[in-house]
């Protein structure tokens, strides 16, 4: 074998070994691991916990979890989710879905600096504004609302979203 033959044949192994390596390991599932004949707390437990494996370093599925968390009255460990989301490099996306998680759970207080933090990231982003806005109606903050309606619509007056949220906001229906 020459020399060249060999350093081939060390790189096909090193390659072959590496591939095997960072294989993704075949999940299998087991619904009673999870939910058969659980109460519905337990199989929610159970499937939270299993999604925060799973999730890793992806933001949108840690917020999507801290929402759950939230909603079903566990914000401690919602807010923990989301805190490590906004502790890191934040997209003007994130912000907007945190908020949105904080609105939706009855938590003002939280969700309306967020979202006033995402419409300064992106003052151009008139769907994002949109959905703030209907939040801001939502929450009885009808002039603030009003102005971010106008700024939305001025940009994309033939967005029929526009016109299907803004309407829902004024009727108590949460943006879609």
């Amino acid at each position: 074998m020459t020399r060249t033959n060999a350093l081939y044949a060390l790189a096909a192994f090193a390659l072959g070994a590496t591939t095997v390596l960072v294989a993704k390991t075949k999940v299998t599932f087991d619904p009673k691991a999870y939910y058969v004949a659980a109460t519905p707390k337990a199989a929610a437990a159970a499937l939270l916990k299993e999604a925060e494996v799973f999730a890793k370093d992806d933001t949108w599925q840690r917020i999507g979890i801290g929402r759950v968390y939230c909603e079903s009255g566990d914000c401690a460990r919602g807010e923990a989710l989301f805190q490590s989301v906004l502790g890191g490099k934040t997209e003007k996306s994130d912000i907007y879905r945190i908020a949105t998680a904080y609105a939706a759970s009855k938590q003002w207080n939280k969700a309306k600096p967020l979202f006033e933090r995402a419409i300064a990231m992106d003052p151009s982003d008139d769907s994002g504004i949109l959905k703030a806005a209907c939040w801001f109606n939502l929450n009885g903050e009808r002039a603030r609302a009003e102005e971010l309606f106008g700024n939305a619509f001025a940009k994309s007056p033939d967005d029929v979203w526009h016109y299907i949220n803004s309407a829902g906001s004024y009727l108590g229906v949460e943006p879609f």
